[in-house]
């Protein structure tokens, strides 16, 4: 071959290798979801949101809980047998309350035993999520979040407490109208949260639950660690399968130019000295 066959060959190969290393990746997910399901005879669902950035101009573009997110998971309850478990592998910072809401209230309605495993962090809208599980998996250091609505980007109960707090003629028409969204959009949301704990704790309890994690005491990014959640009254362990770790390896945030933490990627034993001798 001359020069100009191997570049074009060359050339070639480099079209086609994002291509192919994104098979061999799916490929791997697949065995790997397909393993865990055989392992644990259950149904596994998987909804991570990492930060993605796009392909042509490489800003970053943020993923949440999306409506497109409840109609794939709902369907995928549909499609399993009422009395297959159902294990949810949650990696999100929130989305939408509807979307939320939905996924919730399906898991809840499902008759077999439903697992979350929260790895890393599974915030507002994915504490939703986690609320509906009969179980909820964590580790000492993953956290859940506070559920408290935002309207437009404030905190319900910060707007609601302004409305309050000042002379209502201070107060502009437009915060007015967040206060009042914001109070109905509280009393919504801890009412259905309540509705999803009754499942799993009595009423007058899951009400008062309800209204912790809606009240806004906490701020919206405040993280709930697994002991915390257990003394709210959430049926929470640490006993996370080393499987879904190895799960979540095969979804890795999109490389950057210049890593932004490194380590070497095996176990690290303390050494010890032979001191008898």
């Amino acid at each position: 071959m001359d020069f100009g066959q191997v570049f074009w060959i060359f050339i070639v190969v480099i079209a086609l290798q994002p291509m192919v290393s994104r098979w061999i990746m799916e490929h791997q997910r697949t065995t790997k979801l397909a393993d865990i399901e055989a392992t644990r005879s259950s149904r596994v669902i998987l909804l991570m949101h990492r930060q993605e950035t796009m392909s042509l101009l490489g800003f970053p573009m943020l993923r949440f809980i999306d409506l497109d997110d409840s109609e794939k998971v709902l369907r995928a309850i549909s499609m399993t047998d009422p009395q297959v478990p159902v294990d949810v592998v949650l990696h999100t910072p929130g989305g939408l309350v509807i979307a939320s809401l939905q996924i919730a209230r399906a898991l809840k309605d499902h008759p077999g035993k439903v697992t979350v495993f929260v790895p890393h962090y599974a915030m507002s809208g994915g504490t939703l999520i986690a609320l509906a599980a009969d179980e909820i998996v964590m580790t000492n250091h993953s956290v859940l979040g506070p559920i408290d609505p935002q309207i437009d980007g404030l905190p319900a109960a910060s707007l609601i407490k302004l409305v309050e707090d000042k002379p209502i003629s201070d107060v502009d028409d437009k915060t007015l109208v967040q206060a009042d969204i914001g109070k109905k959009a509280t009393a919504q949301l801890k009412a259905a949260t309540a509705k999803l704990l009754e499942k799993h704790v009595e009423p007058d309890k899951a009400r008062e639950l309800a209204g912790t994690l809606t009240s806004g005491q906490w701020t919206h990014d405040y993280g709930i660690t697994a002991t915390e959640a257990s003394s709210l009254g959430l049926n929470v362990n640490t006993q996370m399968p080393t499987e879904i770790f190895d799960l979540m390896e095969l979804y890795p945030q999109p490389v950057r130019s210049i890593p932004s933490v490194e380590y070497l990627p095996f176990p690290h034993e303390r050494e010890t000295s032979d001191k008898s001798r």
